[in-house]
């Protein structure tokens, strides 16, 4: 698929860290962009941004990934811009937390549940929802839109705390396959990218020395992966058209140890 301005992509997540640098990879494109997130302030901030430069398309839209009527209003502002051809899937949360506590009570129920619905039913309904707005568009090459997920890592080797937060993103590595399998009739594509280690807002708020000692835990190269790096990816994966359902390990060769 050609990264263009006669297309509109939508980057959930897009207000910071791996989603961010989708976005700004997308405009510099020429890509109009719509970003989705709960963060009014980086949201806004990010646009004002972004708007300085020439010819950029970019708006912010409010919008929890798991609220129908919130993504379907992101995915009209989308469509005022050209038609939908493009998601990237960045929102997301990462939650600690082991099946029995310290005192040897089980986990609240609630917490696993809500990892769930934020990771999986989020990117399900996201998912859902824009695939039934690419599934109208004109077949442009053989192509009416495409999808890029994201896992992570843990869904393969999860560590110790993460129980709830491996089984979400487990479930979004399953769903790729077979979401790429419904939606080939219609000409849409899925992949996943599952990261490693990165240096995003989730890791900037850890000591230094944790944070070296995490980058040095990676085979090669031996280091936290950049943002930028994960956009690298989900551009060739929306501008490959061979690339379906696939799910892509972004990790530098890191096998994750138990703690």
């Amino acid at each position: 698929m050609k990264l263009s301005s006669s297309m509109s992509a939508v980057v959930t997540g897009g207000a910071s860290g791996l989603g961010l640098a989708c976005v700004r990879q997308l405009v510099a494109k020429g890509v109009p962009v719509i970003i989705a997130d709960l963060s009014d302030e980086l949201g806004a901030a990010l646009v004002a941004q972004l708007q300085t430069q020439p010819g950029a398309q970019v708006k912010y839209v409010h919008a929890d990934v798991c609220n129908t009527e919130q993504m379907s209003q992101v995915f009209d502002a989308a469509e005022q811009y050209a038609p939908l051809r493009a998601i990237i899937h960045c929102a997301g949360v990462g939650t600690a937390m082991r099946l029995l506590g310290k005192d040897n009570s089980p986990c609240p129920l609630e917490k696993y549940e809500s990892t769930i619905r934020i990771n999986l039913i989020g990117t399900f309904n996201t998912l859902r929802l824009a695939a039934a707005r690419m599934a109208k568009n004109e077949s442009v090459d053989g192509e009416r839109g495409a999808f890029v997920l994201t896992a992570s890592v843990a869904a393969y080797e999860g560590q110790i705390g993460q129980i709830a937060y491996s089984a979400s993103k487990a479930g979004v590595v399953g769903m790729t396959i077979c979401g790429a399998r419904d939606l080939a009739q219609y000409q849409i594509r899925v992949c996943t990218i599952a990261p490693g280690l990165f240096d995003t807002p989730m890791m900037a708020t850890l000591a230094e020395h944790i944070r070296a000692a995490l980058g040095a835990s990676v085979p090669h190269p031996a280091r936290l992966g950049l943002p930028d790096e994960y956009a690298m990816t989900a551009m060739h994966i929306l501008e490959n058209p061979m690339l379906n359902g696939e799910t892509i390990r972004l990790d530098g060769a890191l096998r994750m140890a138990p703690r």
